[in-house]
């Protein structure tokens, strides 16, 4: 009775079945868990999809609470002058970064504001009271754009503002634009919350 030869893989079939496989799951990562999990969306497969979505998953209760506000956010072509204090604020959205520019504003107080971006970005204008905390955020606009102007009156006593997200491979320059009843404003980037000073626009 003859013996069966068995042929082992070689070195080379070996490293390209690693090799491959590797691939796949990178592939999985970038198409899928990336737009799920962080909202990175290289590919624009997580867009597509509806996975972006789920990086914030609160995004639709947040926005549907807000937009049963009247008279909130009422949008423009360009800033409507508003007396009180200004702001002007510039920033480069590195690749895959994002920021939040949020003011304090009472209940009942008009803020008129710009900005505008070189390119679109991901951005959620919204707010939350002091009393209550995030879990009362409320959205009033959610979408992509490269600008976006109008009067705000606030529902009430907290921090409101913006959130943008950069999804693309290019920085972004950010440039906002603000005036009327605010007391205070905030950052709040990968390194945390921090508290900023206003800075008006110089001529």
């Amino acid at each position: 009775m003859s013996e069966t030869e068995v042929r082992l893989p070689s070195r080379r079939g070996l490293l390209l079945t690693a090799g491959a496989a590797i691939a796949v799951g990178a592939a999985i990562v970038v198409l899928f868990v990336l737009p799920a999990e962080t909202g990175i969306d290289p590919t624009g497969m997580g867009e597509a999809t509806g996975l972006s979505d789920m990086a914030n998953p609160d995004a639709a209760r947040f926005l549907e609470r807000g937009v049963q506000r009247k008279g909130v956010f009422t949008p423009g072509e360009k800033m409507p002058s508003e007396a009180g204090a200004s702001d002007y604020w510039t920033y480069d959205l590195q690749p895959y970064e994002s920021i939040e520019l949020k003011y304090v504003i009472d209940k009942d107080q008009p803020v008129s504001f710009e900005w505008t971006a070189s390119t679109p970005v991901n951005y959620d204008m919204h707010a939350h009271p002091f009393d209550g905390g995030e879990e009362l955020t409320e959205s009033y606009s959610i979408a992509k754009a490269d600008h976006l102007a109008g009067s705000y009156v606030a529902a009430f006593s907290g921090i409101h503002g913006w959130h943008w997200q950069n999804r693309g491979f290019e920085t972004v320059h950010l440039k906002l634009k603000a005036s009327g009843a605010i007391k205070g404003s905030k950052l709040i980037d990968r390194g945390g919350e921090h508290d900023r000073a206003l800075t008006p626009e110089t001529p």
